[in-house]
């Protein structure tokens, strides 16, 4: 009997290929969301030394020119806050766009596979049944010449 050959072969390992490529991007868009609430973290955090920073020299007497330096300071670190907050948030919809892919793609490669595997059953299903008739006829063979050669005696 010929060796079980599976005719959607090709196209698991293409979906294979496909699932594969999408974890990767994924994962780089996982990675690029974890640096950018690292930068939002390290902008809050910058803006709470400089805040601190204000406070403590305000309480020694700040000139006009370094109260508005402090307070432009405080305003651009919010507005990068503001910004990054925004760019992490675009970038969680396109990791959430990603991962609904990577959830279809496994989708379609575990349909297949269950396909396989049921083919497969069926293949050594067809394989069993094969070799029992085999030695059924092997055995009815046997006891025919058994038969025969006791007749002739």
């Amino acid at each position: 009997m010929k060796k079980f050959r599976f005719p959607l072969e090709t196209v698991l390992d293409y979906k294979h290929q496909i699932l594969d490529a999408l974890l990767g991007e994924h994962a780089r868009i996982r990675a690029t969301v974890t640096a950018q609430e690292e930068l939002i973290l390290h902008l809050e955090l910058q803006h709470m030394e400089c805040g601190r920073e204000y406070d403590e020299k305000s309480r020694e007497g700040l000139s006009m020119t370094e109260v508005l330096l402090f307070q432009n300071q405080l305003n651009a670190l919010k507005r990068d806050q503001k910004a990054a907050e925004i760019r992490l948030a675009e970038l969680k919809k396109l990791e959430a766009a990603k991962l609904a892919e990577v959830v279809e793609a496994k989708k379609e490669v575990a349909s297949i596979e269950k396909l396989k595997e049921k083919r497969l059953k069926e293949y050594n299903r067809m394989v069993n049944k094969n070799e029992e008739t085999l030695i059924d006829e092997f055995v009815t063979t046997e006891r025919v010449k058994e038969f025969a050669n006791s007749a002739a005696e």
